[in-house]
């Protein structure tokens, strides 16, 4: 009977990435990351996050959380103003072996103007005929983490409900999941992530009148169908090491490797079967109150003006406050405008309550 299951999911995985249109930028807004704390280390946390935040970064790192409960919101505007990243997050410790976690992300564009209908019936232009709408992606999430007998590997997954909307013309559902895995050894903390690790199914229908199809067709468009989009998984594997200088003063050093695989990508290494990028992160911590951090990532390979190839990379900055319970992080990751990053200035706080005692 195991067997036979086994085949019908194989089969039915087969039979969607063969219809399925596989697409480097699906669901591209679940890329973006969340939590200052990362932003500020170059997305390098992936061995080191231990908090809320690890029901994205890695599930795994759930456990290490160093309250009972867990509570932290993101929030951040993008191109000018024009569109909103919103995050909110919740964990909380089960027992000494578990912990779940839940969280919300969306990334939309509000009060769109819909001038389709600009025109009246006699062809003159009525600007009160003009609607508007909005254009949304929103992620629900939810997580479990476990840690192993053996006190130093703790697994976790993340399954997501995609939904994404373009006002009354189309939506898509998608669902997928992310599965993670840290161990410990001393100070040295080694972490293994798979994101879209079962592929990501996504959905999309329309839903046009027919006089907004026979516009789109007057105006030169192609009328969508409707289609399912893949996102195929993406491996990335870090290590962290904590050095602590003196009684106050610890450091913590992060390395990230991502390995993607839908094929060429401007990367470092990129080949037809998949890209591979670093990124790298420091976190400098006083007393435990105060935090700076540094990262970089996003290599590219460009040409210059006169075709000349160089690489560039993507600098980042940040600070953190821990004032008792409350965590306020901030970073600024696009120093100098060397890339064509979609934020600049990122601002999270995190709430925990039950502080749990650790041998550290």
């Amino acid at each position: 009977m195991l067997k036979q299951a086994s085949f019908f999911i194989l089969l039915y995985l087969f039979v969607c990435t063969t219809y399925a249109q596989t697409r480097k930028y699906s669901n591209d807004f679940l890329n973006i990351g969340i939590s200052a704390r990362a932003f500020g280390m170059g997305n390098s946390v992936i061995a080191s996050c231990n908090d809320v935040s690890a029901a994205y970064w890695n599930p795994a790192g759930l456990m290490r959380a160093s309250e009972k409960f867990q509570f932290s919101v993101l929030h951040a505007n993008y191109f000018s103003g024009i569109a909103n990243y919103d995050y909110a997050g919740v964990y909380k410790r089960v027992d000494d072996k578990n912990a779940v976690g839940f969280s919300i992300i969306r990334f939309g564009i509000d009060n769109i103007p819909n001038t389709i209908d600009l025109r009246g019936p006699s062809g003159e232009i009525d600007y009160s005929r003009i609607k508007t709408f909005s254009a949304s992606d929103w992620a629900f999430m939810g997580t479990y983490c476990h840690l192993l007998n053996n006190g130093s590997t703790s697994l976790g997954g993340t399954a997501k409900l995609i939904h994404r909307t373009v006002g009354s013309f189309a939506n898509a559902w998608g669902f997928g999941f992310d599965f993670g895995v840290q161990h410990k050894k001393d100070d040295w903390i080694f972490a293994l992530m798979g994101r879209d690790i079962t592929f990501t199914f996504t959905g999309w229908q329309y839903s046009f009148t027919q006089t907004e199809k026979a516009q789109l067709q007057q105006a030169g468009n192609i009328v969508p169908q409707s289609s399912l989009e893949v996102a195929t998984p993406r491996i990335i594997g870090g290590v962290s090491r904590k050095i602590t200088l003196n009684d106050k003063i610890s450091i913590l050093p992060e390395a990230n490797l991502q390995i993607t695989t839908d094929g060429h990508r401007n990367s470092l290494i990129s080949t037809r079967a998949g890209s591979v990028n670093p990124s790298a992160g420091l976190e400098s911590n006083y007393n435990d109150i105060v935090f700076l951090r540094v990262g970089a990532y996003n290599f590219q390979r460009v040409k210059d003006i006169v075709g000349k190839s160089k690489t560039i990379v993507q600098p980042t900055i940040g600070v953190g406050l821990k004032l008792n319970n409350l965590m306020v992080d901030y970073a600024f990751t696009d120093l100098g405008g060397s890339s064509a990053a979609l934020y600049s200035h990122v601002f999270s706080l995190r709430l925990g309550i039950g502080k749990i005692e650790t041998e550290e």
